[in-house]
Order: structure tokens, then C-alpha cells, then sequence
């Protein structure tokens, strides 16, 4: 017997397939993908416009912090005051007339003829006058009024309501009633 060996055919193994991704782990994984974009693009949004409000917010209680301590220290330090309106009163303080005055949306101090704007984006605003009893002083429709409570005036409040709007935020608002700053140079007999 004779052996002969035959020539050796090729394995009967499958072919290899090629490398790659399937249409359908593709598509699953554009899907995830776009799902998480989704998700982190929402979330840098978020976080942007939250900043964008708390700066408003800052601005605005920083604004009002400052005007505030200026306001009650020229108070505190006036030894007359004079109502030019019901949202302008003038504090003459060491011989100096000091005017405060709301308009158009601004609070300004007038110092000769310096004039700063110390808070801005106001939508309310009011001063609130009391005698030296503490009874608010409700009447300043007139010159004459004016001229009586200006005799009586004893402490003064401020109240005043700011806004702030931006383009990528709703709109900020600011309630501010500041404590009633008495006027201890000035006399006045109840």
C-alpha cells in the first residue's frame, strides 16, 4: 500500500467578515451621543443664565449697599432738609446742600454740581417722612406742604424697587425698604 498524500485543500473555516460597525450600532450610538450633547448643552444653558441673574442680583444689591450708607450718612449728619418735591429732598449737612432726588429711573446724589447716579434700573420709588414721634408725614402734593414737612421732618425711609433684564434671563427684581434714618443734627420739638 501506497500512501499518497493528497494536495491539502483549504480550511473549511468561514470567511473572516471585514471589520466595522453595523448600521444599527451606528444608529444606537448617534442616538446616545446626541442624547448626551443634548443633556450637557442643556446644562451649560442653565448655568449660564443662572450667572447672568445672580450678576443682575449683584449689581443690584451692591448698587443699593452703597447708596444706602451714603444716604444715611448724609441723614444722620443734616441739620435741615428741604422737600423740593416727593421724590427730591436737598440735607444741607456742615453748610452744604446735598440733594437727593428720584427721575427717570435713577437715584442720584447732587453734591454743588457733581451729580452721580447711585442707583440705577429703579421701576418704584418713594421716600417716607416722619416727625419726631415717629407719625408718617403723608401730605407733599404742595410747595406749602412741603414747606410744613420740611419743618417736621425727623427721619427718613427710603423704598424702591430695582429691575434688571437681560436678553438670555427673565427679568431680576429688587425690593429695597431701607430703615428710617433720623436726622440728629436737626431740631425739632414734638
Amino acid at each position: 500500500m501506497t500512501t499518497t498524500t493528497l494536495p491539502r485543500l483549504r480550511s473549511e473555516r468561514p470567511a473572516r467578515r471585514a471589520r466595522g460597525f453595523t448600521l444599527v450600532e451606528v444608529l444606537i450610538s448617534a442616538g446616545l451621543a446626541g442624547f448626551i450633547l443634548t443633556a450637557v448643552l442643556t446644562t451649560f444653558l442653565f448655568l449660564g443664565r443662572s450667572g447672568a441673574n445672580i450678576q443682575n442680583y449683584t449689581d443690584m444689591e451692591s448698587q443699593s449697599r452703597v447708596a444706602l450708607e451714603q444716604f444715611a450718612q448724609d441723614t444722620r449728619q443734616a441739620s435741615s432738609i428741604t422737600w423740593n418735591s416727593d421724590t427730591s429732598v436737598s440735607l444741607i449737612v456742615d453748610g452744604t446742600s446735598i440733594t437727593w432726588s428720584y427721575a427717570s429711573g435713577n437715584f442720584t446724589r447732587q453734591l454743588g454740581a457733581s451729580t452721580r447716579t447711585m442707583i440705577s434700573g429703579i421701576v418704584n420709588f418713594s421716600f417716607k417722612a416722619y416727625t419726631i414721634t415717629g407719625t408718617e408725614i403723608t401730605d407733599l402734593s404742595t410747595a406749602s406742604a412741603r414747606t410744613t414737612a420740611g419743618k417736621s421732618t425727623k427721619q427718613l425711609q427710603v423704598s424702591l424697587e430695582a429691575a434688571r433684564t437681560n436678553q438670555t434671563v427673565a427679568r431680576a427684581t429688587n425690593l429695597v425698604l431701607s430703615a428710617r434714618y433720623i436726622l440728629r443734627n436737626k431740631r425739632v420739638t414734638a
